[in-house]
């Protein structure tokens, strides 16, 4: 576990960035494989039937075996896609199996921008984040885009969260001991790792 200390956010951000870069290839499938195994048999991922995930990039944990478990399952899977205008926005589109994907202009596979596939985030039942940081209490340190907290800032303004379910997905590595938050950033209810789970709140 990182301690934070006197840190800024970006010096944070650079160093944890760093130690999940710093994995080897047989670390990165054995941590998909953990994550995997932590994940699957849960009732939540189990009662999901719109779900979002992402494409693993900069050394973020891997997803896709919980990706190809749910498409093998019948359940309607979602992936961030950013807008070309106005840039700071990101939707949740479902994927279909064998789509063809293309770089967005962070290099990350994305599908075509289809507004008939999308779907709104309150409509999911299970989101599942990337981060570069986390704590036990909830609070998730991001790429710095503010992405996911613009399109979760809805939930600012009710007083009961609902839907969907927060999971932030990391490796053991990138746990901080506690992260200083911005009135903007949106707290996880539980982040799982390859070596356990931290929940932060109700998470079923």
């Amino acid at each position: 576990m990182i301690t934070a200390g006197t840190l800024s956010r970006p010096a944070l951000r650079r160093q944890l960035r760093q130690a999940r870069r710093a994995l080897s290839p047989l670390q990165q499938k054995l941590a998909a494989r953990a994550l995997y195994r932590r994940l699957v048999h849960t009732p939540l991922f189990r009662r999901a039937r719109h779900l979002a995930l992402y494409l693993p990039n900069d050394g973020e944990i891997d997803p896709r075996p919980l990706l190809r478990c749910a498409q093998r399952r019948g359940k309607k899977v979602y992936l961030p896609v950013l807008n070309a205008w106005p840039r700071t926005r990101m939707v949740f589109q479902r994927l279909h199996p064998d789509e063809r994907l293309a770089p967005n202009r962070f290099g990350i596979p994305e599908p075509r921008y289809r507004p008939n596939r999308q779907r709104p985030v309150w409509a999911l039942d299970l989101v599942l984040l990337p981060l570069v940081g986390f704590d036990e209490a909830g609070g998730r340190l991001g790429m710095g885009g503010g992405f996911y907290d613009r399109s979760l800032a809805y939930r600012a303004r009710r007083t009961h969260a609902g839907k969907p379910v927060l999971l932030g997905l990391a490796h053991e590595c990138q746990k901080v001991d506690r992260l200083a938050t911005a009135e903007w950033d949106v707290p996880l209810q539980g982040t799982v790792t390859d070596g356990g789970w931290y929940a932060a709140g109700r998470v079923a």
